[in-house]
């Protein structure tokens, strides 16, 4: 089952056109872009969905683009017509995650909710993890202990707390429209959004198989971490990790500085190669 909706206006920060290139006046009215989600709207990815999705249509309304979100039931998901979808941006177990990407070959599939690292493993071509693995958090871990021997840490993909490389006005923007703090997940979710809605502004690809390419081979995003992250062969975002203490206090970053090897610090979480 595939179901339309009308995401509700967000109050958006100011702060995100200043700056752009939104200046140049309103484009005709363009064709929409689809993106699917699948996934229970109770899960926090789907909040970072939706806020990409609401960013990206302020975008869109001076650059000539618009998007559309559909929710597709998880259970029926890799035997429904996705065609008109440009990418899927998913929230569910590793079965469902298999199943969608082994149907839906030339289909951007988006992992936001599981950190399997034999998924990685498996290296399926249209499967990109958004959300780091377990092993790169553990690699992250083991760096910042490195330098810190007694400390007990965790690692996170993203921080409420964050600051730097505009992540705090990622974050007002957030909690200003759902009144809760950016974890793991909404940020995945609004991540697998804001890469597919950049990629369809700067290269006009009107095709998920187009996407998944360009994905691919050409991604360099910034995603308010502050580093050019790119997909492994493996499908795994490359990206830098957050290290909290034990009472959730945010302390630093990985790769580590002075651990991991300076040229090739990202490669650093995590594996790098097929398990093939």
């Amino acid at each position: 089952m595939i179901q339309r909706i009308r995401l509700a206006t967000c109050l958006l920060s100011a702060t995100l056109l200043a700056g752009s290139p939104l200046s140049r006046g309103a484009a005709a009215e363009p064709e929409p872009v689809r993106i699917a989600y699948v996934g229970d709207r109770s899960h926090t990815a789907w909040l970072g969905v939706s806020q990409g999705l609401e960013e990206a249509n302020l975008q869109g309304r001076f650059l000539g683009k618009s998007y559309e979100l559909d929710v597709v039931d998880p259970a029926g998901a890799a035997g429904a017509d996705l065609s008109p979808f440009i990418a899927v941006v998913v929230a569910a177990d590793a079965a469902v995650l298999t199943a969608l990407a082994e149907a839906h070959p030339r289909l951007p599939v988006f992992n936001v909710s599981v950190e399997d690292d034999g998924l990685r493993a498996a290296c399926i071509p249209s499967l990109l993890h958004v959300l780091p693995s377990a092993v790169m958090k553990r690699d992250a871990v083991s760096q910042w202990q490195v330098m810190n021997p007694r400390a007990k840490v965790a690692a996170a993909a993203w921080h409420p707390h964050f600051e730097k490389f505009a992540a705090r006005d990622l974050n007002k923007r957030f909690r200003a429209a759902f009144d809760r703090p950016m974890d793991d997940y909404a940020w995945a979710g609004w991540a697998a959004v804001k890469m597919t809605t950049d990629m369809v502004v700067r290269t006009d690809v009107t095709t998920g198989a187009e996407l998944l390419d360009h994905l691919r081979t050409r991604l360099a995003f910034d995603g308010q971490k502050g580093a050019d992250m790119s997909f492994r062969p493996t499908g795994q975002l490359r990206q830098p990790l957050l290290i909290v203490d034990e009472n959730g206090g945010l302390l630093g970053e990985a790769p580590v500085r002075g651990v991991a090897p300076s040229d090739t610090a990202l490669d650093s979480l995590g594996m790098i190669e097929c398990n093939k």
